[in-house]
């Protein structure tokens, strides 16, 4: 907290005539607005001028900075493997923490996971692990830190002393029009990762129609900029571009992702899965100093699967138990015989949320069986009336806007040009 007090309104006009903020004025706005004396029309408005007017590279640091320094940061210099996250951006079918955790750990490392619950059309980690009978996501830092030596690898809710000028600033953009603001997000995801305490951390930067970065050239910008603001807080930072026009694997949901994950982790699953967990888990293993170990070999040997039944277990998960099935199902099938050309991930994100995966607000319940699950994927050949996707949900008055949603969101043709995965990586 700073000692220096100022004007809200003035910190509005530099930023809103496109002036530079110093240091001890973002300190104090940042501060003062997570104590309730900056009041949230008055956020708001600085949140559009930065969205509109950006921030230098110093302003961005301080920012996250003083967001950090809102709240606590956890101490890990006690436990005993060397620690590394990861952080995905969102998109569609992305249930790669699932598979990717549990496959770090087996190979040395210590993944301390501070996830959250989706939003719209984006899933969340914590949305598809409750639907594991048992499973919990809150832990006291303590239970935190036992687990990530016990087991080596934690998912769960960021406590409420992790950042709180974030929480409050995030909850804000929502509803203001201003989430799209590069250096709000990428302060919102870096306050939060280095508070979380990780000596090392991967970025997967999605970019595409499913994800909040259409356009590559800002989700480079925005990949570039996190990467800075880790260098400059002592965490070892790389990002991964990749590609969320179409979605991950082949579903979209809660408890279907978790059925995929644990095909993955048992030596099978979708090749794009496969290949973005071994991509991301080989950069997380570097990050960490553990250059000389194979994650490909951890989910051939079962030594993934045997720390995943851990990390579940050790939050009172049932390792055993079955996950929830919807009760209505509706097939859509291929209207031609040919290849699949595209699949918006969008499109398939949207209609999931419409079934009851995702929420519209944060306090909306979402339901652990609802979701798409897609039988072709692009490249793949079809025939005239065979199953390209199945909706699922409990309510089958929602399938009419699920369906709509569906609309034009995939093409029959000749052959598929393929876009690549992993499309740049920074560091």
């Amino acid at each position: 907290m700073t000692g220096e007090s100022f004007d809200a309104v003035d910190v509005i006009r530099t930023k809103r005539d496109g002036g530079t903020l110093t240091d001890p004025q973002i300190e104090w706005v940042v501060d003062a607005y997570t104590r309730g004396i900056v009041a949230d029309e008055q956020m708001s408005a600085l949140a559009m001028a930065i969205l509109l007017r950006g921030m230098d590279a110093n302003e961005i640091a301080t920012w996250t900075a003083a967001m950090i320094a809102s709240g606590e940061r956890l101490d890990l210099t006690a436990v005993t493997r060397p620690t590394v996250d990861k952080h995905s951006t969102g998109g569609v079918g992305d249930k790669i923490t699932l598979p990717l955790a549990p496959l770090v750990a087996a190979c040395g490392a210590a993944v301390p996971q501070l996830s959250g619950r989706g939003l719209g059309h984006t899933g969340g980690t914590l949305d598809k692990l409750e639907s594991i009978p048992g499973w919990r996501a809150q832990l006291s830092n303590e239970q935190f830190r036992t687990q990530l030596d016990d087991v080596g690898a934690v998912v769960c809710a960021a406590g409420d002393g992790l950042a709180p000028a974030d929480r409050k600033l995030y909850a804000l953009r929502d509803v203001t029009g201003t989430v799209e603001a590069i250096p709000l997000i990428a302060s919102s995801i870096m306050s939060k990762k280095i508070a979380e305490g990780s000596s090392a951390l991967v970025l997967d930067v999605k970019v595409g129609s499913g994800a909040f970065m259409k356009n590559a050239d800002e989700a480079r910008e925005l990949a570039r900029t996190m990467v800075e603001l880790g260098r400059a807080h002592g965490v070892r930072t790389v990002a991964l571009l990749t590609d969320m026009s179409t979605p991950l694997g082949r579903t979209a949901g809660n408890a279907i992702e978790v059925e995929e994950s644990l095909e993955v982790l048992a030596g099978g699953g979708p090749a794009d899965v496969v290949e973005l967990t071994l991509a991301l888990a080989r950069e997380m293993l570097d990050g960490a100093g553990l250059t000389d170990v194979d994650p490909a070999a951890a989910l051939a040997d079962g030594r993934a699967m045997d720390t995943w039944r851990a990390m579940i277990a050790a939050q009172g998960g049932d390792v055993d138990a079955s996950l929830p099935q919807a009760r209505e199902t509706h097939t859509i099938t291929a209207p031609s015989s040919g290849v699949l050309t595209r699949l918006d991930a969008l499109a398939v994100g949207v209609a999931a949320w419409r079934l009851g995966a995702g929420r519209a607000r944060k306090e909306d319940p979402v339901s652990a069986g609802a979701g798409v699950v897609m039988h072709a994927k692009p490249g793949d050949e079809v025939v005239e009336g065979q199953p390209l996707l199945e909706l699922r949900t409990d309510e089958p008055a929602r399938f009419e806007r699920a369906l709509a949603a569906l609309d034009d969101s995939w093409e029959v043709g000749a052959a598929a040009g393929l876009t690549p995965l992993v499309l740049a990586r920074l560091d």
